[in-house]
């Protein structure tokens, strides 16, 4: 998978502290446009990699909603998302706006908590996801809740071939995915044609 080219628009969504967008980091593209995000305490500044602190300016932030975006139709040459998409309330309907706002012959990458694809490994993974996550939680966090959402929202998630059918529903083509730690995240991708 190659990244944007340096006249390519891409636009990191649900990024706190937009780490994808920083321009000449990892996410590419010399136009970085605003993650969709609100802003987020310590984020484009004060020592964050795309801070002033940190050598690159500071990426402008956009507040919206994801199932209306507030960008142009065809704005976009990629869109990507990392394990946010499991946090919008109409997952249909934000595949269907990350469609809209990239251009033909665009990409999306989406990486998100899946399933494990070895049998045995998902019986541990998914005992530790709802017996032990959330007992460290209530020892260690200010926020136990955060993380018995977390266990129940991954529990709860489509695995690799549905996901993928339903970024497929939302009209994009080339649809596939590569399973990373074993399937417990899977990179999912598809194409606007």
């Amino acid at each position: 998978m190659h990244g944007p080219s340096a006249d390519q628009r891409s636009c990191p969504f649900g990024k706190g502290r937009g780490s994808e967008g920083i321009p000449g980091g990892r996410g590419g593209g010399s136009d970085p446009p605003p993650p969709l995000a609100p802003p987020v305490k310590g984020a484009g500044g004060r020592g964050h990699p795309g801070g002033p602190k940190g050598g690159r300016p500071a990426l402008p932030f956009v507040a919206g909603d994801a199932l209306r975006l507030p960008f142009g139709d065809a704005s976009y040459d990629a869109v990507t998302m990392s394990f946010g998409l499991r946090n919008v309330a109409d997952m249909d309907t934000a595949l269907r706006e990350l469609h809209r706002v990239t251009r033909p012959g665009g990409r999306l990458v989406i990486c998100e908590f899946s399933s494990p694809t070895w049998g045995p490994g998902r019986t541990v993974y998914v005992e530790y996801l709802m017996r032990w996550l959330p007992r460290v939680a209530r020892a260690v966090s200010s926020d136990p809740d955060a993380y018995v959402y977390l266990a129940e929202s991954i529990r709860a998630w489509p695995d690799q071939p549905a996901l993928a059918a339903r970024i497929q529903r939302a009209g994009w083509r080339q649809v596939g995915w590569r399973n990373l730690s074993g399937g417990i995240v899977a990179l999912h991708r598809g194409r606007r044609v």
